[in-house]
């Protein structure tokens, strides 16, 4: 006989805005330090195992498969920095993987070396081995992870609990020992200063908020760090970085919808840092140090009067000076501009059109004086659905560049450009074992009508034959649809393992996300948020209306604020779900951004409002936050996973909500990892026995187990 779900008590609590009064019985879970609490969460985490135990053969299946199809002893494609191609190893057995550098030949090659699995590159080195590392810790993540210029030091952070704290160390790789420094405390993104002489890294406020940028000297204690840069508005992020030519230092400033830029000319550093353009309240920009025509340049990615973003060159000297500036892409309103690197002898682009992203570029001869207009060579693939993007390219000078290019059904792939010749050739491409063929299977791109007329994309994945049948199949329908992050298609190993078994996959690219551009965010923030949903509920219901699926073999799956969307859609429209997966789900946001003393909730204003100083805010927020708006309604399966060291989203929060669902008798699950952050658990083994995990759910739900 089954155990019956554990059953929190009630204690009894009221928070009271605005002249509202919620009463929350279930918040004394919040204090992850109380017995009972771990208690609570380990009943939970036992009722689970009990209620899946029958999954426990397909669990098993589909991590064979998933590991079966894998190359596990395998390298990335070597990536040339100063003296030597860098690239990480994996080998069959071990959970991490191996940071390795080889030299390179002369300063004219270009050409990565041979890459074979299992065979060292001539003149290999170790320069990190996170299994190493990471041996007697359950959790184990690298933050921080640069060399010095000269290639003579490695400066390394990591968290081996999962709450995102790193030590950062420096190691030196002629010696192949770490140094005596030692920094507690950082946040990732530490970087060497031009002459590697010392260290600049971020480290957070007690909100985990990254706030200060600190200066080690290599060879020094982290005591004697001195503080470059600090951000008291708690509204803003700060990071720290080299520009491509590395002349140039730079801090930048961040909130949601605010940015600003400090550069130091690192051959000039008595001047100090300079602010590139005041902060301006709703005005984000980027910059990238150019060199044109034997003149320093600006290259400014910004949004002022341009909501798609438009790119300027302006004078380093008088950056401010509109005199000067020097329009190289205007504004588009079907092109969001997204980023742009500049090199010696080229500039490359990276946008999105038609939901899509693409990358272009542009030579820089001799004779070249001025950016206005240029022209930029846009390159071209021939699937309908796609996923493109610059990486690997961290030389000043070289005559290629890097993209990795992917699509539902076309395994992750590395490729050089040749700027001279105008050709790509394949470097790479995602091994897949077992004999996949990209044919079986098809994408497409349908669109759903919301209510308000909008037409929202999905993209959709199946073997050949599932969809437009006479029977509705499986489908997972995925959403996320915040902070203008675009979920874009890409190639999945293990997701093999439900479009073999029949299943069809789908993103629902939902207003909130980037995916039609800016304004598809702002159309899907704030006081507009409620779009998101609907938008999820259209999708849902133009997958049944044309007859992929139907409501008894359709499951929702989405992950952070993706689980905000799946907490929402479970109150507006169960009827259309057989299963919601909610992964480290922001089920309790209200709540949550109601305390500018959690970690993130301040920064978080510009995105969702401030329910604490606005009462429309608040009264609109209370009126979609899932933990709020649970109702006696017949709900469909759910699962929610989460983390007990996750500092994003708290595991109180899917905590509170389950209890709250199991309060009307819905049919919930809560699985909670017990030392593991926000992005779960640690380790490729690991990791695919938890996807394995869900897919074995999902695949209950809609009885395919």
């Amino acid at each position: 006989m089954a155990s019956l779900p554990p059953r929190a008590r009630k204690v009894p609590f009221d928070r009271v805005h605005h002249g509202d009064t919620v009463s929350d019985p279930y918040e004394w879970l919040r204090d992850k330090e109380d017995p009972e609490v771990l208690a609570y969460l380990e009943a939970e985490n036992a009722f689970t195992e009990e209620a899946t135990a029958h999954l426990a053969g397909l669990r098993q299946e589909i991590f064979d498969e998933i590991k079966g199809r894998t190359r596990e002893t395998d390298l990335s494609v070597p990536v040339r920095d100063g003296g030597h191609w860098y690239y990480t190893r994996t080998a069959e057995g071990s959970q991490y993987g191996v940071h390795c550098r080889a030299p390179i030949a002369g300063p004219d090659d270009w050409t990565p070396p041979s890459i074979e699995p299992g065979v060292p590159i001539d003149g290999e080195q170790v320069v990190l081995d996170d299994n190493e590392q990471a041996a007697g810790h359950e959790f184990y993540s690298l933050g921080s992870f640069d060399v010095s210029p000269d290639g003579r030091m490695l400066a390394y952070a990591v968290d081996v609990v999962g709450d995102e704290r790193y030590t950062l160390r420096i190691r030196d790789l002629e010696l192949g020992e770490d140094l005596p420094d030692e920094v507690a405390d950082t946040f990732p993104g530490a970087v060497f200063a031009g002459d590697g002489a010392s260290v600049y890294y971020p480290t957070v406020d007690d909100a985990w908020r990254p706030d200060t940028i600190w200066q080690h000297v290599v060879g020094t204690s982290g005591t004697d760090d001195q503080v470059v840069f600090t951000e008291p508005d708690e509204r803003f992020w700060v990071g720290v970085g080299l520009t491509r030519s590395r002349r140039y230092l730079e801090i930048a400033v961040g909130s949601k919808i605010t940015s600003e830029v400090l550069l130091l000319d690192t051959e000039h550093p008595e001047a100090g840092f300079q602010v590139v353009w005041p902060r301006r309240e709703g005005v984000e920009y980027a910059v990238e140090h150019a060199i044109v025509g034997g003149r320093d340049r600006l290259l400014v990615l910004h949004n002022d009067q341009a909501l798609n973003f438009e790119l300027v060159a302006v004078d380093l000297a008088q950056p401010l000076d509109r005199s000067s500036w020097e329009t190289v892409i205007a504004h588009d309103e079907a092109v969001r501009l997204e980023d742009v690197d500049a090199f010696a002898g080229h500039l490359t682009i990276d946008y999105r059109r038609d939901g899509l992203t693409r990358i272009a570029l542009l030579p820089l001869d001799a004779g070249t004086t001025s950016l206005a207009g240029a022209a930029f060579t846009e390159l071209e693939f021939d699937e309908p659905l796609f996923s493109v993007g610059t990486s690997g390219n961290p030389e000043w000078e070289q005559p290629t560049i890097r993209f990795g290019y992917t699509s539902f059904v076309t395994p992750s792939s590395v490729f050089d450009h040749d700027i001279a010749t105008g050709t790509s050739t394949l470097l790479k491409q995602q091994a897949v074992l077992g004999g996949y063929d990209p044919s079986f299977y098809e994408q497409r791109r349908e669109w759903a009508t919301a209510a308000d007329g909008t037409r929202v994309p999905i993209s959709l994945v199946a073997r050949r034959g599932v969809l437009g049948t006479d029977s509705p199949a499986p489908l997972v329908l995925y959403g996320y649809g915040s902070y203008e992050s675009s979920i874009d298609p890409s190639f999945s190993v293990a997701r093999l393992s439900l479009l073999d078994r029949g299943v069809a996959f789908a993103i629902a690219h939902v207003r909130g996300g980037g995916e039609l551009g800016r304004h598809w965010y702002e159309d899907g923030k704030t006081l507009t948020k409620k779009n998101t949903f609907t938008d999820f509920v259209s999708a849902a219901e133009r997958m049944i209306e044309l007859g992929f699926t139907a409501p008894s073999t359709l499951v929702a799956q989405g992950g952070s604020a993706g689980g905000l969307l799946m907490g929402a859609v479970a109150n507006l429209a169960p009827q259309l779900f057989a299963g919601i997966l909610a992964q480290v789900p922001f089920v309790d946001a209200l709540t949550s951004i109601l305390d500018p003393s959690l970690p993130l909730t301040v920064i978080e204003w510009d995105e969702w409002g401030d329910p604490l100083h606005d009462p429309e805010v608040y009264a609109y927020m209370k009126s979609y936050s899932p933990y709020e708006n649970v109702t006696e309604q017949e709900y469909p399966r759910i699962l929610a996973v989460t983390s007990l060291n996750d500092t994003r989203v708290l595991y109180v929060e899917p905590g509170k909500w389950t209890a709250r669902l199991r309060d009307v008798g819905a049919p919930v699950l809560l699985k909670t990892e017990m030392s593991a952050g926000h992005g779960g658990v640690s380790g490729r083994y690991e990791r695919w026995r938890e996807v394995s995990y869900e897919y074995a759910w999902m695949l209950d739900v809609l009885g395919r187990a």
